[in-house]
């Protein structure tokens, strides 16, 4: 980790990122059916900042393969080096919660694991299958690492076919050397291109965080590539640094900057869009969904 992400001057966050201070009875429900079925959240994992409002609404996005990830991305607060196998209850413990909690539409993610032969992908389809044999009706959404590329593995996944298949490009590809050294822009690209051509059913969705140091216009450049592989559903949202051994943030984007990024995406084709400082990958997925399918 670079040493001086600790001496760069921080940025004071606007008044628009200030959130609500997690608490009341809903919240306490999600968060003790969580911990008792010893099971991991990216809310919780990745600090999100909208966790008050989605334990508070009795939804969570869930985080299989364990809660380490075997890469070191700069902008992300999940501890790295995974200690073990995935465990094999993991997946029916999920679809045990997300029948308690009632959802009829749930998004499942997972930490990293290069470690493992197919990447966790046999885990994410099983979870798949699970959810559904509790809850038949369900929606269900995957956020999918990048297999290393692997065919097979997103075959894996495809398969099971979830409702959509989220994959993050997170940044523009100049800085991925600097922000997510162990991804490759063109390889994330081509995993969302083939999930179009494995099932076109599946619904694609990917997203960004903005505040890195892209330019409008590289922003732009990745939305255009985004539709030009099939992907039809976006997040933007602000990049915030979990702590000081992260990447700094370079610039707040306005909530109006945020709005005219929508619109850009709308006209350019994208069927719905979710942008905003507060947006992450699963916020609102649900609405996102419906709305897009439309």
């Amino acid at each position: 980790m670079d040493s001086h992400y600790t001496d760069k001057k921080t940025l004071p966050k606007p008044p628009w990122l200030k959130v609500k201070i997690p608490s009341g009875a809903p919240f306490e429900d999600v968060r003790k059916l969580i911990e008792d079925r010893k099971l991991h959240t990216v809310c919780q994992s990745a600090q999100c900042p909208n966790i008050w409002e989605c334990f508070s609404r009795r939804t969570a996005t869930f985080m299989i393969l364990g809660d380490r990830c075997t890469r070191n991305c700069r902008f992300c607060a999940v501890p790295s080096h995974p200690t073990g196998p995935p465990d094999p209850d993991e997946p029916s413990r999920v679809a045990a919660a997300v029948k308690s909690l009632g959802l009829s539409y749930v998004v499942v993610t997972s930490v990293t694991r290069d470690d493992l032969s197919d990447g966790g992908a046999a885990h994410f389809a099983r979870t798949i299958q699970e959810i559904r044999r509790a809850v038949p009706a369900v929606r269900v959404e995957v956020l999918i690492p990048d297999f290393q590329g692997s065919e097979q593995a997103l075959f894996t996944v495809t398969q099971a076919l979830p409702d959509v298949l989220n994959h993050n490009l997170e940044t523009v590809p100049r800085l991925y050397p600097r922000v997510r050294p162990q991804a490759d822009y063109r390889r994330s690209l081509k995993l969302l291109e083939r999930v179009r051509l494995h099932d076109s059913r599946i619904l694609t969705k990917s997203g960004l965080m903005l505040g890195l140091g892209e330019s409008f216009h590289e922003v732009e450049s990745v939305l255009a590539d985004l539709l030009e592989v099939g992907c039809r559903v976006l997040t933007l949202g602000q990049y915030l640094q979990p702590s000081t051994e992260h990447l700094p943030v370079e610039r707040f984007v306005s909530p109006d900057e945020f709005e005219q990024l929508r619109q850009i995406a709308l006209k350019m084709g994208f069927r719905e869009v979710a942008s905003g400082p507060l947006v992450r990958s699963s916020y609102h997925a649900g609405e996102l969904y419906y709305a897009s399918a439309l």
